[in-house]
């Protein structure tokens, strides 16, 4: 009670009674930390830290090359840098370039990478500052891109969007994106079952220098160690044996004195007995026996079998506890625990869960990066320590100076071609991926942002495994739940929640004083019994076994003050693990954690005011997490903690507030209103649609010059908006138009979810799109002294004019801007030597050479315009011609729309505005939608966004429709009464065909609708004769060939149930494959002019 009377005495009852203050502009934490973090930010980060920190470590891990040949000889790398963007124009001349440049010339951005080396030639040392070895790509908007920290006026001065995300690489003109992997986290024990019920723990360990994976399996009671080098699995007591804990009774105390845990381990130790094994020397010898031999060419000293089985237990399995010249201590710990482990899963304790996102890691573009440049690097040493050691014994007289020997084109073409090919394939650690990287899709802005979160697992998509699959509960405010494809990849590609981050790794030397300096005692001090004390508590960082401590509690309590107050990194999490008595302390990459307002005595630690602060620009979010009001979690730390979502729901128990709901949402999904009304498939389909949605890309999309771009002529911004529309400033490159929608049926044409559209609402430009198609072609040089050349048109003998396919053609050989180019109509009429080659010794040369024409034609269903012709020359020094063509399409019958919610139709009827029904004002809707698509759907989300939407523009503002929140329907209701209307949003409305009244009010207002890149004009085809193929003599296949359409087995299955067999024979006969040819009276053969 006296509690109670410090903290309430003194209150009035009104004071008591009063609502709880509440952060009301809490969400403007999230611009500040999409300012530092989040969305791009990880890719960016992470590539940063690879090429100020990462690069520097590699080189440090290989910094000296020696020879066998010379021992005096050796070179010494001193320091790596990677520069800035350049671009050589001619031989040693460089110039800085920009990111848009190298998108028109079709070259690499990349700089280069230079290193101090110092190395002796003959005699004498000698140090050499900045030679390039090599290039690198360079990821745009990272601290070496020219974009960092540059004004939009700067951007636009660059022919760049400021608004524009980054974090992809231009490689050889094309975009490309590393997507985020998702892995199984290593240097962890996982505990599982196999199908048979059996337990069994494994430990996938990693360092730089090796990766290897150690299995403890269970055989009729026993336990065994599994590994790929020996070749077969080894009894677990004697390799304890072999790592020098010779007597029983240590062994089992290290692995627990309780009843069941000895009872279950027992029969290894008999199996012990068994085989003879009572020393260490006996044990090795024993391992040495089941060696895999490795066939090492080199040869070098031979050792002995016990040495063998020695350095395979200190550096091969458990790669990841060091071991210090030969002592084991640590790693029969760690094998103890594992042991453990596998005997209490037997018990009661559950097995690990593969799938729950505290043992996963992602991987960013910085770490896959370093793994290339890391084996590229070890292959370019290995390359020179060759050269050396087959030059230096062959000529005394010169000195070998080594820099000669230093080629460039190694890492340069290993980097390009993994990014441009997507192909990561590593000998040392036998890695071989495909499809690492994406083409960066440029659909419109959202297809881009959406690409830069995706994350892809590493599962196969072929197998229906459901648990991958599956919503993990762990996901929830890390993954988006809405954004993933349906079909075979559903559950495998993920996306990154809105305010998400990945960690970077970090240095673990502090984290190791601070909790030796909070009473973890050292394992090796210990004799092993008091790890299955009840009350001890193991301490892993980052997997390996720091110590023990008593007093758990206090210890995460004082690391967490510690974290808050600054002294360790933010990244840092702790968490305790009560059922395997842990505690965890991680500071790897790659794991998934996101901000938190922390919660001090039932209150919020972040008030009013520090909002206020913010607002003003007196603070940013890194004050925040200085000062200790909000602090970053991840997967495994949130499970300690008690987070509330609202500040009404906090309680004596909670510990951290939500930031803001719906940031549990990513990209895609933020941009649909009130998706918490809708049915969850519905939210998950507008997030695939939204990506194909025409829009406006950037602000330079006037000036690039793409393979294929859509645009839409007058798009808007959505009346009904969200918090993620503002962060993500989708207003500014919107994607899509505010349609009035009457919801009524009209016409037949409109079931199956078609739509009829206002014939004068397309006159006006209602859904008008701009395609842009790119054509281009190279002028090269060959060997033989000739290069391709562009010709004039040619001109008809009779008329001097040009001929119908040149008309378009300048004198130059060129199209012209501004022409309309037909089908079959020549761009550029390019000529080509018909002998490139060096001719062969002897053989009679030609003197002039002859040509023969290759031009480049326009192949089209509907006339293009030319936009721009850009004439330039590209890396190679070839002549490089790209021409934009343009075509404006307006909608037409079979065209698709989209609204933000999943509701997606073709155009079925073009209806003339005088036909249309009309409300009493006057309006005509834009589009009439089927009542039907309600129903079954349940997008009420978008009932209430034509209600928000019509509210708002008569008052003349944009409604929110944000997540768990927006504008509440009882207020826009109010709103649209107050203006005269009805407030459920219906309209008395006109017939446009008979002037009577429709007998129905109509449901009536704007909605914002998508049009999506599938057009009917793309799709339509249809063939009568064509081309065939000429081994079979059947039609082609496909539309791009102008194929044939198949009458396959199931149609053939159609007409014979039908009787139509004349049918049948001409179809399947005649019109396909059909083929006369003359037959000798005679001999019976084949017959051709002049036979018999």
């Amino acid at each position: 009670m006296d509690l109670l009377a410090e903290e309430f005495g003194n209150l009035t009852p009104e004071q008591l009674a009063a609502p709880i203050p509440t952060v009301e502009e809490k969400w403007r934490l999230l611009p500040a930390f999409l300012k530092v973090k989040g969305l791009v930010k990880q890719h960016i980060d992470s590539f940063n830290y690879f090429i100020n920190v990462e690069i520097k470590k590699i080189m440090k891990a290989n910094e000296k090359v020696t020879s066998d040949a010379d021992p005096m000889w050796y070179l010494k790398y001193l320091n790596i840098y990677v520069g800035l963007p350049d671009v050589e124009e001619s031989f040693n001349v460089t110039r800085p370039v920009s990111p848009h440049e190298c998108r028109l010339r079709d070259m690499t951005y990349s700089a280069p990478i230079t290193v101090d080396i110092e190395y002796t030639r003959g005699s004498q040392r000698i140090i050499r500052n900045a030679l390039p070895i090599g290039r690198m790509p360079i990821m745009l908007r990272s601290s070496n891109c020219v974009l960092t920290g540059k004004t939009p006026a700067e951007f636009a001065k660059l022919n760049e969007c400021p608004l524009d995300p980054g974090g992809y690489f231009i490689v050889k003109g094309v975009e490309k994106v590393i997507l985020i992997q998702e892995q199984l986290s290593k240097n962890r024990i996982i505990v599982e079952a196999d199908r048979k019920g059996t337990v069994g723990a494994s430990v996938t360990s990693s360092t730089h220098e090796k990766k290897s994976r150690t299995n403890m399996a269970v055989k009729q009671g026993r336990f065994y160690l599994r590994h790929n080098t020996l070749s077969e699995d080894i009894p677990i007591v004697i390799i304890f044996k072999a790592m020098g804990v010779e007597s029983d009774q240590e062994i089992v105390q290290m692995i627990g004195t309780e009843e069941h845990v000895m009872a279950a381990f027992g029969p290894s130790l008999e199996e012990c007995q068994k085989a003879q094994i009572f020393t260490q020397m006996q044990a090795l010898k024993y391992i040495g026996n089941k060696v895999r031999r490795q066939r090492m060419w080199g040869g070098g000293p031979k050792k002995t079998k016990i040495e063998e089985a020695r350095e395979l237990l200190a550096s091969t399995i458990l790669t990841h506890v060091p071991v210090k010249e030969f002592n084991f201590r640590a790693k029969c710990i760690y094998t103890a625990v594992m042991v453990r482990r596998v005997i209490l899963a037997q018990g009661d304790n559950k097995v690990d869960d593969r799938d729950y996102y505290g043992n996963k890691r992602l991987e960013l573009a910085g770490q896959l990066l370093s793994l290339l440049f890391e084996d590229l690097f070890k292959k370019f040493n290995s390359e020179m320590k060759k050269i050396a050691d087959q030059v230096i014994p062959k000529q005394r007289a010169a000195q070998f100076d080594v820099v000669k020997h230093m080629r460039q084109d190694q890492i340069t073409n290993g980097m390009v071609n993994a990014i441009s090919t997507g192909n990561w394939s590593l000998k040392r650690f036998k890695m071989d991926r495909q499809g690492v990287t994406q083409v960066l899709s440029r659909l419109s802005y959202i297809s881009a942002l959406g690409m830069m979160t995706r994350i892809s697992s590493q599962f196969e998509k072929t197998r229906k495994v459901s648990g991958p699959r599956s919503l993990q509960p762990s996901q929830w405010g890390m993954l988006c739940p809405s954004d993933t494809p349906e079909g075979e990849a559903c559950g495998l590609v993920k996306n990154l929640a809105l305010m998400t981050h990945i960690t970077t790794d970090m240095e673990d030397g502090p984290i190791v004083k601070l909790a030796s300096n909070l009473g973890v005692e050292d394992v090796n001090l210990l004799c092993g019994e008091e790890l299955s004390y009840p009350n001890v508590f193991l301490v892993f960082l980052n997997g390996n076994i720091l110590g023990v401590i008593r007093d758990h509690k206090k210890l995460v309590n004082t690391f967490r003050l510690m974290r808050r107050a600054g002294y360790i990194n933010e990244f840092v999490s702790i968490s305790t693990n009560l059922t395997d008595r842990c505690v965890y302390i991680s500071s790897d990459g790659g794991r998934l954690c996101r901000p938190y307002i922390i919660v001090k005595k039932q209150k919020p630690a972040v008030t009013n005011k520090h909002m206020e602060e913010l607002a003003q620009g007196y603070r940013n979010f890194e004050d925040f997490l200085h000062e200790s009001l909000v602090e970053y979690l991840d997967v495994n730390e949130e499970n300690d903690c008690n987070i509330a979502l609202y500040e009404h729901t906090i309680n004596k128990d909670t510990t951290h507030l939500e930031i803001e709901p719906f940031t549990l949402l990513g990209v895609c999904a933020g941009l649909i209103p009130y998706p918490h009304h809708n049915q969850s498939p519905r939210n998950t389909y507008q997030c695939a649609m939204g990506k194909q949605a025409m829009g406006t890309i950037g602000y330079n999309q006037r000036n690039r010059i793409d393979t294929l771009m859509y645009l839409l002529a007058y798009p808007q911004k959505p009346m009904v908006k969200t918090k993620t529309i503002e962060l993500i400033e989708f207003e500014k490159l919107p994607a899509g138009q505010n349609a009035t929608v009457a919801v009524m049926s009209y016409s037949g044409y409109d079931i199956e979810d078609a739509l009829v559209l206002n014939k004068a609402s397309l006159d006006r430009g209602f859904g008008r799109c701009l395609v842009y198609k790119n054509a281009k072609c190279t002028l090269k040089r060959y060997t033989n002294q000739t290069f391709d050349k562009v010709m004039g048109p040619m001109l008809d003998a009779a008329t001097r004019k040009p001929i119908w396919r040149h008309e378009i053609l300048d004198a130059d050989g060129i199209c012209s801007p501004g022409e309309k180019v037909e089908n079959k109509q020549v761009l550029v009429n390019k000529s080509m030597p018909t002998v490139t080659q060096i001719p062969l010794e002897g053989s009679n040369v030609p003197q002039q050479p002859q040509y023969k024409d290759v031009p480049i034609t326009y192949k089209g269903a509907t006339d293009s315009y030319i936009e721009k012709v850009m004439i330039s020359s590209n890396a190679e020094d070839a002549f490089l011609i790209k021409m934009l063509l343009r075509q404006t399409r307006r909608p037409e019958i079979g065209d698709k729309f989209s609204s933000r919610h999943g509701q997606k139709g073709v155009c079925g009827l073009i209806v003339p505005q005088e036909d249309m029904p009309f409300c009493d004002s006057g309006i005509c809707p834009d589009i009439i939608m089927n009542p039907h698509g309600f129903p079954s759907r349940m997008t009420v989300g978008k009932l209430i966004e034509l209600l928000a939407g019509k509210a708002g523009v008569l008052d003349g503002r944009f409604h929110y429709g944000t997540a768990f929140g927006g504008s509440k329907v009882k207020d826009v209701c109010e709103d649209l009464v107050r203006h005269g209307y009805n407030y459920l949003g219906k309209d008395y409305v006109t017939s446009g065909i008979t002037g009577e009244p429709l007998e129905a009010y109509i449901y009536f207002g704007p909605v914002y609708y998508q049009k999506l890149k599938h057009m009917v004009l793309d799709k339509m085809h249809a063939r009568a004769r064509g081309p065939r193929a000429v081994l079979t003599r059947q039609p082609t296949e496909g539309r791009s060939r102008d194929g044939g359409l198949r009458l396959g087995e199931m149609e053939r299955d159609c007409l014979i149930g039908y009787g139509a067999s004349m049918l049948l024979l001409e179809r399947l006969m005649i019109s396909s494959d059909a083929f006369e040819v003359d037959v000798c009276g005679q001999c019976g053969l084949l017959g051709y002019s002049g036979w018999c």
